[in-house]
């Protein structure tokens, strides 16, 4: 996308931050009670969104402490229409909450940006069923369709890229990676995989990166891994053809070495070891070249993040 030059020069080989597990952070260290994951929820209200603020300049505080750019998530990974119905929320008022988000995130950015410390504003999409074992599985044209409100919120709000979360089959990932196309938005695209680095439909990532890029002119700026441990996707990251490697750019993983089974049913967070976890994905630095956007998911926070970024910042690699 050329139009997008400036914003693919910052993201080509900048050390880039993210947050780390927002819904469990809000969960269990806030307290708060998050029907379906949905943190775009606390939107409504001007606490909410104080809490939300909070959160966020959290990450922002980090990114300035070692002196590196940041990507700010919008908190609407349950934004789309499926989920936010069960909360209640029409079309309209859901286009309002992803509207919203970004306004939160760019009166952030006013604060924070500067010439060393750069701000990038992401839209969060979700998948339409459960991130972990989906039930229903869409045709492309479905998953086009379907994930068009949000982007387009996205787009009116002029929103820096979209990023899609969480997963589980290439259908659904080509369908936001085309509607995205169509509202002229760069879109990233991360995959879910389970203990064996496979998706949870038995695909393999790289069969599921290759089929998106074929199906899209490698449209997608890069892919990312989320919402699984280092461990479980270590092993499947060696291959002597390395362009699909090379395409993966952002890892937010999650504190936590259980399965995605074994979190569902957990009533405690485990939230690991933070300075192992660094250790971790200084490991898998060393298996993907093109790794600089870093984040955490599920059981991680801020410790977590700060533990990452000081490993990369430690690596003569960078």
């Amino acid at each position: 996308m050329q139009q997008h030059s400036s914003l693919l020069t910052l993201l080509s080989r900048n050390l880039l931050l993210t947050d780390g597990g927002l819904e469990t952070t809000l969960i269990f260290h806030e307290g708060i009670n998050l029907p379906y994951f949905a943190a775009f929820d606390l939107l409504k209200n001007p606490l909410g969104q104080e809490i939300l603020r909070k959160y966020y300049c959290t990450y922002a505080d980090l990114a300035q402490k070692y002196q590196v750019g940041i990507i700010l998530e919008s908190p609407t990974w349950r934004a789309n229409p499926d989920w936010g119905a069960k909360l209640g929320y029409s079309e309209a008022e859901l286009t309002q909450m992803n509207l919203q988000s970004i306004v939160l995130l760019q009166d952030i950015r006013h604060e924070y940006q500067s010439q060393t410390l750069p701000v990038i504003i992401s839209g969060c999409l979700g998948p339409r069923d459960d991130g972990y074992h989906p039930s229903t599985l869409m045709s492309v044209a479905e998953a086009h369709t379907y994930h068009t409100l949000q982007i387009q919120a996205f787009s009116k709000a002029k929103t820096d890229l979209v990023t899609a979360m969480t997963l589980t089959y290439p259908e659904e990932a080509i369908g936001i990676t085309l509607a995205a196309q169509s509202s002229e938005m760069p879109v990233v695209i991360s995959f879910t995989v389970e203990t064996d680095g496979c998706l949870p439909t038995g695909q393999t990532l790289k069969e599921a990166i290759r089929q998106v890029d074929q199906e899209t002119n490698d449209a997608p700026l890069y892919y990312m891994i989320n919402c699984a441990h280092p461990l479980h996707f270590a092993t499947i990251l060696t291959d002597e053809a390395q362009l699909w490697l090379n395409r993966i750019q952002g890892l937010r993983a999650n504190a936590s070495m259980k399965s995605h089974a074994e979190l569902d049913e957990s009533v405690e967070l485990d939230d690991g070891n933070p300075v192992e976890l660094g250790r971790h994905y200084l490991e898998i630095r060393q298996k993907l070249n093109n790794l600089h956007i870093i984040g955490g998911c599920c059981g991680t926070d801020y410790r977590h993040v700060e533990e990452m970024c000081k490993a990369f910042l430690s690596s003569s690699n960078l």
